[in-house]
Parts: structure tokens; sequence; C-alpha cells
């Protein structure tokens, strides 16, 4: 009986995690200090409660920066498979390259107007 490439594959990987984590314990340094105990904040000394109030600034940029940054996930693919060379194979069969593009232009067009509403609301304006 011939054991499957896959499960040699998955037996070596977990072999290899549990033989590091029981090396990391028997060989690992077990000193604790206070050093080691306080929180590591970005190479700084902690101040203060981690716990205070963020201003929505932040948010509403980390949520922008997340919808613009997957929209133009979508975009890239778009923009390599498209446009290939004759010769090479397409992602898009040549009779849907037009509407396809259509697509796309309403798809930025989303884009710009999701911009404009966020400009024109004031969430990249600092006080």
């Amino acid at each position: 009986m011939e054991i499957p490439p896959l499960l040699v594959y998955v037996g070596a990987l977990i072999g290899f995690v549990v033989t590091n984590m029981i090396l990391t314990h028997v060989i690992g340094p077990r000193k604790k200090t206070a050093v080691k105990d306080m929180p590591y904040e970005s190479g700084m000394d902690p101040v203060g409660d981690a716990r205070q109030p963020f201003d929505v600034k932040f948010y509403l940029v980390a949520i922008l920066f997340l919808v613009f940054d997957v929209e133009l996930l979508f975009l890239y693919p778009w923009a390599v498979s498209a446009y290939l060379p004759e010769g090479q194979a397409s992602g898009i069969p040549a009779e849907l390259r037009g509407t396809v593009f259509g697509v796309m232009l309403v798809f930025m067009a989303t884009l710009v107007i999701a911009y404009a509403y966020a400009w024109k609301k004031g969430v990249f304006k600092w006080r």
C-alpha cells in the first residue's frame, strides 16, 4: 500500500510543528523579569491606560482604506488579463471585452463617486 504524497507532507508539517514546540519548552529560557512581563508598545514604554477613546476620524480613514484597497484589488486582475497581446490566451473572450470594459467603467465611476462623497463630507480633513 502506497501512502499518498499529500499525507506524507501533512505528517511532516505536523511533526515539524510539534518538534519545534517541544524544543521551545525544553531549551528555551525561563527567566521571568518585570521588563519581559511589561506590555510591548512599539518599542516605547507604555504610558497611561490603553483603553482610551479614539476619534471617529481614525475609524473612517481605516474603513475608507479597506474599501478602496479591496476595490483596487478587483481592478488588477482585469487590467492584467483583459488586454494581453495577440497569441496569448486571455481570460476574457474577445466578444465580451467591450461589455467587461463597460462594467469596469461603471465600477471605476462608483469609486470616483464614493471618493467625491467622502471628500465632500470632510472625511479627509484633520482638525
